[in-house]
């Protein structure tokens, strides 16, 4: 049974239409304060400077939805709008036509179709396919790791069951990248809390290091932390940091969770474990995540797997 979601994600800057420009006053076009998002769409400038990449693309997808509400997205436009991983700003807007004959693109725009049946669901006026849908069509296209962070975030926020989700994935009728698809479904788990968790334990597996346990609890000093990767045989703690958890407004909260971050390494120190930690770009290059994990005492078990590694840090379905 199809996941029906509760909510999208919002455009994160506000979107003006010319067609509901006062008719006294100049074209939108004119006003250097305005950008063109699309055709007859806008946005502040401002507003648009100081969004992230993906949250640029969301705004994008949400002026195509404006323009074409008709539009069922598919793929990374529907990932944004669930709140599911996209990676960089998105190349193309993604929608899908069942009428088609064959997958077209034209403009920043694909059009893609499939001789496999897709559930379309509408919500706030906005169509898309499946939540399962769009998990097995980035897996199929993504590099893997992307594709696990993807498929990781929705058993998580959706409750979906991976065995179900490998079952539909190969009950379809298209081929195209099986293999990937596969690997993507058998590794993927509710318990990665981020995206760069799952880059991180893809990246862990094909460097050849044993596999970790994960979201283990530590009692310490009679408190109970949590790590993001644990090999309790060789006291080795793995930590993936996102930036997330540093950033925001609140300078005084950042700089308090460093801290509460410090005291916590400091505890586990004390009690013999080895802590590694290094953040989402350092997984995304290997050679920082590898360097800390051999610095910390872990050793490699397997020959590494250099092409799978070499396409981490590698989209070309992105700026």
């Amino acid at each position: 049974m199809d996941v029906v979601p509760r909510s999208l994600r919002a455009s994160p800057a506000a979107l003006l239409l010319a067609s509901d420009a006062p008719r006294s006053g100049p074209p939108l076009w004119r006003d250097t304060s305005l950008l063109r998002v699309r055709a007859g769409i806008y946005t502040v400038r401002t507003a648009w400077e100081a969004l992230a990449p993906w949250e640029r693309y969301l705004v994008r997808v949400h002026a195509f939805a404006l323009a074409r509400p008709d539009a069922v997205f598919s793929h990374e436009s529907a990932a944004a709008l669930l709140g599911l991983p996209t990676f960089g700003h998105p190349r193309m807007v993604h929608i899908f036509d069942a009428r088609r004959s064959r997958s077209v693109t034209y403009g920043d725009v694909t059009v893609h179709t499939s001789a496999d049946r897709r559930s379309i669901r509408e919500l706030v006026g906005i169509r898309m396919t499946a939540v399962e849908d769009v998990v097995i069509d980035l897996a199929r296209v993504l590099p893997p790791a992307l594709g696990l962070a993807v498929a990781d975030a929705a058993l998580r926020m959706f409750h979906l069951d991976g065995e179900q989700l490998l079952d539909r994935s190969l009950a379809q009728r298209n081929g195209f990248a099986v293999r990937r698809l596969r690997w993507t479904l058998t590794h993927a788990t509710p318990l990665a809390e981020s995206p760069g968790e799952s880059i991180s334990r893809a990246v862990i597996e094909w460097c050849g290091f044993p596999s970790p346990a994960l979201q283990v609890e530590h009692r310490v000093d009679g408190r109970i932390f949590r790590s993001d990767f644990c090999w309790p045989e060789e006291k080795v703690i793995g930590e993936s940091d996102g930036w997330l958890k540093y950033s925001g407004d609140d300078a005084a909260a950042a700089a308090e969770t460093v801290r509460a971050e410090k005291r916590r390494e400091d505890a586990l120190r004390r009690a013999g474990w080895r802590v590694a930690r290094w953040d989402y770009a350092g997984a995304l290059g290997v050679d920082l995540l590898r360097h800390a994990l051999v610095s910390a005492g872990l050793r490699p078990v397997r020959r590494p797997e250099t092409a799978a590694l070499t396409s981490a840090g590698r989209n070309a379905r992105s700026t």
